[in-house]
């Protein structure tokens, strides 16, 4: 993947100043392998320390910049599972780095890591400097459900989240693993195309007769 540099000021097709007309982008939902991808974080405080969790869980390369940052963050880098360089962010730091997060107490630096940034960049509470937000998610095992008002409200996306959860709940994880090793076995040991599309289809079928919530 090789996006082009984006305008410093426009990078969330928002325009910026006083008076200047303001209009929403049409993003385009994506979910990213990040497996292995060098991932780097500037600020070390809670909101870093969020982004970094779930960075981790996507088996990201994460590194964090930044002078102080949470015990949590130090904790993971002791284990070596994220990188920490303590100190502020300067020029190059963004080498290599495939996806970025702006996470520091000053706008002046965000603004300039957006600048630098080649590729996928997220400034926190700043979505004109931004080329992808993030959305507020539920998660069970393998069942990942994204939740977006485009950045006009998170408030309502937190608020469809927690209504989600209540719906889909934790069980839905183990039926999905189930259905992943079966999905396995059939690809190997089904050869006519039809019989294993048929099975594999009963078998999320009746997965979701079990789960699906109930109607209103």
């Amino acid at each position: 993947m090789n996006m082009p540099p984006q305008p410093p000021l426009d990078k969330g097709g928002i325009t910026e100043g006083v008076g200047a007309a303001r209009s929403t982008p049409v993003y385009y939902p994506v979910f990213l392998n990040l497996n292995g991808r060098k991932c780097v974080i500037a600020g070390g405080g809670k909101v870093a320390e969020r982004k970094a969790l779930s960075l981790l869980r996507s088996g990201a390369e994460i590194t964090v910049i930044s002078p102080e940052c949470t015990e949590r963050l130090k904790k993971e880098h002791l284990r070596g599972r994220i990188k920490y360089i303590p100190r502020r962010y300067k020029k190059g730091d963004l080498k290599n780095a495939f996806l970025v997060i702006a996470a520091t107490d000053s706008n002046e630096t965000n603004r300039k890591i957006s600048e630098d940034a080649l590729h996928l960049v997220n400034v926190v509470d700043m979505p004109s400097l931004c080329n992808f937000i993030v959305p507020s998610v539920v998660r069970r095992g393998p069942l990942t459900i994204a939740v977006s008002t485009s950045g006009i409200s998170p408030s309502m996306a937190k608020n469809i989240r927690k209504e989600l959860e209540g719906l889909y709940g934790r069980e839905f994880a183990g039926h999905l693993n189930y259905i992943k090793k079966m999905r396995v076995k059939a690809l190997s040991g089904i050869k006519n195309d039809k019989e294993r599309i048929k099975f594999l289809r009963g078998l999320s079928l009746n997965a979701w007769e079990k789960l699906r919530p109930p109607k209103k």
